[in-house]
């Protein structure tokens, strides 16, 4: 039986690549938001999701911590994929003839210095493929794309200059998400994922996240979103190097809950190698 993979775009994104390099046995199923991605498991469509979660050049990508406290699903995976940009053009176009380049914010965030001295003007799209996409059909040999070797296969376009991100470490972390949490098989290292919103007293936070300094947990991450409109409504994202079965997590866990109104497991899952290399 076939399982499908979904994620955000049209084919030949990131998000799609990511996809064929670390699920090739899964059919990938594009999705035009994040929102249709998540239903798309949800509803069973979809086995599995891959969705970039941030970047280190560009930073986060925010919506997606919003969708996940609501959304049902399990962290079962993480991967780091380096990204590498190309500027694609329409057949017969030259590096000189390129006056604006289109792709999603995130990418032209990744690439904003080399196109600043090229002399080319970024215009955001709603993804990188479909910017591809978008300027096959426009035919117009001023209009570039900034997207991935996939998308220039995909709408045979010409690559006019290789690798225009920024900086080399140019690398986004994906999640891979499911409707049942991954099974701790193996030594690990692991990485927990949760979600929580602390108790409305002095010093809260502090107190919340006491438990993982006093246990000797690294928390490599540590994000805070506002909710429901409200400017003192703040949750909290959270990834820890550890599992919820060692005792110092266990420890930290419950002194965590202690001072929370909710936390969300969201799950418990193999750190990707790259971490050992940072």
């Amino acid at each position: 039986m076939t399982k499908h993979i979904a994620f955000q775009g049209e084919a030949g994104a990131y998000s799609h690549l990511a996809c064929s390099h670390y699920h090739p046995n899964m059919t990938p199923l594009p999705c035009p938001s994040f929102q249709a991605v998540f239903t798309a498991v949800q509803s069973g469509k979809a086995d599995a999701a891959m969705i970039p979660v941030e970047n280190t050049l560009a930073g986060r990508v925010s919506d997606i911590y919003h969708l996940l406290p609501e959304g049902n699903l399990f962290i079962t995976e993480e991967h780091y994929l380096p990204i590498r940009h190309q500027l694609l053009g329409i057949k017969g176009a030259v590096l000189s003839d390129i006056k604006i380049a289109r792709s999603h914010a995130m990418a032209l965030g990744q690439v904003r210095k080399n196109l600043l001295a090229l002399g080319i003007a970024p215009m955001e799209d709603i993804d990188t493929a479909g910017a591809a996409q978008k300027v096959a059909l426009r035919g117009d040999k001023a209009i570039a794309a900034v997207a991935s070797t996939m998308a220039a296969q995909l709408y045979n376009l010409d690559i006019l200059k290789e690798n225009i991100e920024d900086e080399p470490h140019n690398t986004t972390r994906f999640l891979t998400l499911a409707r049942k949490p991954a099974p701790a098989i193996g030594d690990g290292p692991w990485v927990t994922s949760f979600i929580f919103k602390v108790r409305n007293v002095p010093s809260a936070l502090y107190k919340a996240l006491g438990g993982f300094a006093t246990n000797s947990l690294n928390m490599t991450k540590l994000e805070s979103y506002m909710i429901g409109g409200s400017f003192t409504a703040t949750q909290f994202y959270a990834d820890v190097e550890g599992h919820p079965d060692d005792t110092a997590m266990g420890h930290a866990l419950e002194e965590l809950r202690f001072f929370s109104e909710k936390v969300i497991m969201l799950g418990t899952y193999a750190a990707d190698p790259s971490r050992e290399t940072e």
